[in-house]
């Protein structure tokens, strides 16, 4: 986020007339004639799908765009449609402050307007939020120059009528403010017929493909419904030195904030409605750079929530090829690059072993992995496949012998704290203990099927602790293992 914001120094800013907002962007991010920019409404509307959700389904937030009508209204109009008057008698919109560095969310106290349209200040709430923590405060400064909300009034006017309204604008880049924030939004929501919106773009100014695959990517993150999980693919996103990739999404403090406060109101899914980017709606289809929109709702449906998608047999095919393409590499003293995949599973957090064994006799010929996502899935297998390749308490796998190896992965789930009492045979154990870390795969309890011995050997020979220190104050955790291979 701070490579696009703009610094403004508070003192500089002219002060606001009045309690309502004067409109920044008209004439410049949609008509500043009312019947033009209501005709322009009306017709995104029209042209949006129409999307029927369960019976029982509860439309909790929505994920909408923010950039000009032009370009992203045709996606945004795919949420709004959505609503209906008289199913909510608050709204929150939760946008993003460009001009502003923010250490926690900016309250605008007032209406907020466009021309021939408005939607009334919502002091009650408000107040409320404020009360419920330091971090929202009165702003209106931070929305002077700022378009984040301010894009999305005809709409909701539109759909829901002058229902009243909290305006808030953040870009905090520490996941606990944000999430401090959502918790409280959920709170104060509690027991309210709220609806909260979260407005932001996504991947900025990348080239259209690689866009494409961000952006498919982070809402596949966002589908988790796990705010620490969507804020550490974009972290891993950005570490990995994109051309051009600015940011993953303008609005990330904002979108988690509203992610945080959906799932403790009870939303349990994410339906992602529309992706595009700017390149596609451009009359050129210029893809050189490019911005990404997405429109998404959050709805609390009845029934189990969905899990995560098992990796498709092609998927595996895909990470064992690349896994063996970096062992013959490593042997041959290279390094093969780890390329951002067109499949958004391929680039998710993952925690990933990988083993080697020999194909004449099984004997174990590297094992490295981590418990924890330390880079996307397919970056990870060929960093540890490489590894395993130079396991430093075996011999080098030699450039004759690499072709012949039988390789393994072990993709890992998140780990979870847990007692001895509670761990049981086919679980992987993960100890942990005055600095010292161990681990051991389910596999090993095919050896060790006698609940003390394995964790003896954990403690032991995985940790460097004395054999019993998982009876002595040492943390476990278990995780289970997604195991394919030769």
């Amino acid at each position: 986020m701070k490579k696009l914001l703009t610094i403004l120094a508070a003192a500089a800013l002219p002060a606001l007339g009045g309690t309502r907002r004067i409109p920044a962007v008209a004439g410049r991010f949609y008509p500043s004639n009312p019947r033009s920019l209501g005709a322009l409404v009306s017709r995104e509307l029209a042209a949006a799908p129409v999307v029927v959700l369960p019976p029982k389904a509860r439309i909790v937030a929505l994920l909408v765009p923010h950039a000009g009508l032009a370009y992203s209204g045709r996606i945004a109009a795919r949420a709004f449609k959505l609503l209906r008057r008289g199913r909510f008698d608050h709204v929150v919109i939760v946008g993003t402050c460009h001009y502003k560095e923010l250490a926690g969310a900016a309250l605008y106290p007032g209406d907020y307007g466009v021309p021939g349209a408005y939607l009334p200040f919502d002091s009650a709430l408000a107040a409320a939020l404020m009360k419920a923590t330091p971090l929202i405060r009165e702003d209106a400064a931070a929305h002077r120059k700022e378009h984040s909300i301010e894009v999305e009034v005809p709409f909701l006017r539109r759909m829901l009528g002058g229902v009243p309204t909290t305006a808030l604008v953040m870009n905090t880049e520490d996941l606990d403010t944000a999430r401090a924030v959502g918790l409280a939004l959920a709170r104060v929501c509690r027991n309210r017929r709220v609806l909260l919106v979260a407005s932001s773009d996504l991947s900025h100014y990348p080239s259209g493909g690689v866009a494409d695959a961000v952006d498919a990517t982070t809402l596949a993150a966002l589908s988790s419904l796990d705010p620490a999980y969507f804020w550490l693919t974009n972290r891993f996103l950005m570490s990995r030195a994109i051309p051009d990739l600015a940011v993953t999404y303008c609005g990330e403090g904002a979108v988690t904030a509203v992610l945080t406060a959906a799932r403790e109101l009870g939303a349990n899914r994410l339906r992602v409605l529309g992706r595009i980017n700017s390149g596609d709606v451009v009359p050129e289809r210029d893809y050189g750079h490019v911005v990404g929109y997405a429109a998404a709702v959050f709805t609390r449906e009845p029934g189990p929530v969905p899990a995560r998608s098992a990796l498709s047999a092609a998927e595996k095919a895909r990470l064992l090829s690349a896994a063996r393409a970096s062992v013959a590499a490593a042997a041959a003293g290279k390094a093969l690059a780890a390329p951002l995949s067109r499949d958004p599973a391929l680039n998710l957090p993952a925690a990933v072993f990988v083993t080697l064994s020999s194909g004449k006799d099984g004997a174990l010929r590297g094992c490295i992995g981590t418990t924890r996502p330390e880079e996307g899935l397919l970056e990870a297998v060929i960093r540890r496949a490489a590894a395993a390749a130079r396991d430093p308490r075996l011999r080098p796998v030699s450039a004759a012998e690499a072709s012949s190896l039988k390789i393994e992965i072990a993709v890992l789930s998140p780990l979870r704290v847990t007692t001895a009492e509670r761990i049981e045979p086919g679980q992987g154990v993960d100890v942990e203990r005055d600095g010292r870390e161990g681990v051991l795969l389910p596999s090993v309890w095919s050896r060790l099927p006698e609940k003390s011995r394995f964790l003896e050997l954990l403690c032991s020979q995985k940790a460097g602790l004395e054999p019993e220190c998982w009876k002595r104050g040492a943390v476990l955790r278990t995780f289970s293992v997604a195991r394919f291979g030769d």
